[in-house]
């Protein structure tokens, strides 16, 4: 009998990002690939530098992705946030940001994973549609946002994109 490979002994949680927990993988797994294809921008610096208050405390939400390994130790290999849009409660527009998988964990289908996860729980919070602006240099997370719902819209029908990078605007009415 052949012994299970190493991943099939590990497993794969998402949690949400609590006010207490250390953000340092989720600001790390986003400057990772951020630094790969483009520069760290300011309002990357911003939100990574402190995203309780750029994100949590504003009404958004941070989801990671923990493989837990057969000896107990656990590791993040994913996040993705949802950033509140508006000052009101109620307005229910989010912008699906800084979604990142670790290289060693490509292709294993944790993306498209925690890509349904936050949209299943963006609908559990009231939120009325998602958009995002992405790069034509990354045409595999386009193909994965399209492949969810996610359709191709004119930049001045989001809000304003912070982004230079982004030349590729997605929303997702939910």
């Amino acid at each position: 009998m052949t012994p299970p490979s190493p991943q099939a002994l590990t497993t794969i949680t998402i949690r949400e990002l609590q006010p207490t927990d250390d953000p340092t993988p989720f600001r790390t797994l986003n400057e990772e690939w951020i630094t790969l294809f483009f520069a760290l921008e300011p309002k990357d610096r911003e939100v990574l530098g402190d995203p309780h208050a750029t994100v949590l405390a504003k009404g958004g939400h941070i989801y990671l992705v923990d493989e837990t390994h057969p000896d107990g130790s656990r590791e993040t290999v994913g996040c993705v946030a949802l950033i509140r849009m508006g000052k009101a409660v109620g307005d229910g527009v989010y912008e699906l940001s800084k979604m990142a998988v670790s290289p060693a964990m490509r292709g294993r289908g944790i993306g498209r994973l925690l890509l349904v996860h936050a949209i299943e729980q963006a609908r559990a919070i009231g939120a009325r549609s998602l958009f995002l602006g992405r790069s034509t240099k990354l045409p595999n997370a386009l193909h994965l946002y399209a492949s969810v719902g996610f359709r191709h819209v004119p930049p001045d029908r989001l809000p304003p994109m912070p982004y230079a990078r982004a030349d590729v605007f997605m929303s997702l009415p939910l």
